[in-house]
């Protein structure tokens, strides 16, 4: 049973930069790009009268930060539309203007990853499936970006604890972070477990408690 492509939106106002991710998809076979526009409000009616699985957008079309604005309407009006934003910048502030109203179906990918297919796929299939992907170089930018006093939830937390939460935020996973912390698998589990409950994220399904961890970690206002 072979699986139906995925149906795209392509946003970027640089007509070279959006018809080479155009070819780049399409040749790998996995994705029918339904539309190519050039502008923000070309990308919202495209949505509206598509209905895609997912777009792709710059962050910038032209001036400031046109393609955020286009994804939060996106996900307002259309929440099962994964959203895409691709930017040239590694720079915490435009990921926690993304990330302002909810996590849900968006990622936050530099435009030097474009050349991987497997990376952008992989965020495209997140998306998709209502989770979120940042990309390692933003996370590393927002862990700098941190305030030095933690938000409301993170006081409750033990030291080890709080190391176990900022090995989360570089996108290690539970096998990762035992390694760095030198300890057991099992013991991560149980920190993890803590963090979450010490929280409030404990009924929540694993991946977005996961991800509301860390952004409450890295003091998004989406936390």
């Amino acid at each position: 049973m072979t699986t139906a492509p995925l149906r795209v939106v392509l946003a970027d106002d640089h007509y070279l930069l959006r018809e080479g991710l155009r070819a780049l998809l399409v040749d790998g076979g996995e994705v029918d790009v339904c539309a190519v526009v050039a502008t923000a409000p070309e990308l919202v009616e495209a949505v509206d009268r598509l209905r895609p699985d997912a777009v792709i957008t710059d962050i910038r079309m032209p001036h400031a930060t046109e393609g955020i604005e286009a994804a939060h309407l996106i996900r307002a009006r259309h929440p099962g539309v994964g959203v895409v934003v691709l930017s040239q910048h590694a720079d915490g502030s435009y990921a926690q203007a993304l990330l302002a109203n909810g996590t849900e179906g968006l990622a936050y990918l530099l435009k030097e990853r474009v050349g991987d297919v497997g990376e952008l796929m992989r965020a495209l299939r997140e998306v998709c499936a209502g989770r979120t992907a940042l990309d390692t170089r933003i996370v590393d930018a927002l862990i700098s970006r941190r305030r030095s006093t933690r938000p409301s939830g993170l006081d409750a937390l033990s030291e080890r604890e709080r190391q176990v939460l900022h090995e989360m935020a570089r996108g290690l996973a539970n096998s990762g972070i035992a390694r760095t912390l030198m300890l057991s698998e099992s013991a991560i589990e149980k920190h993890v477990s803590a963090i979450f409950a010490k929280l409030g994220h404990d009924e929540q399904p694993n991946t977005h408690r996961r991800v509301a961890a860390v952004l409450a970690y890295l003091g998004s206002p989406g936390s």
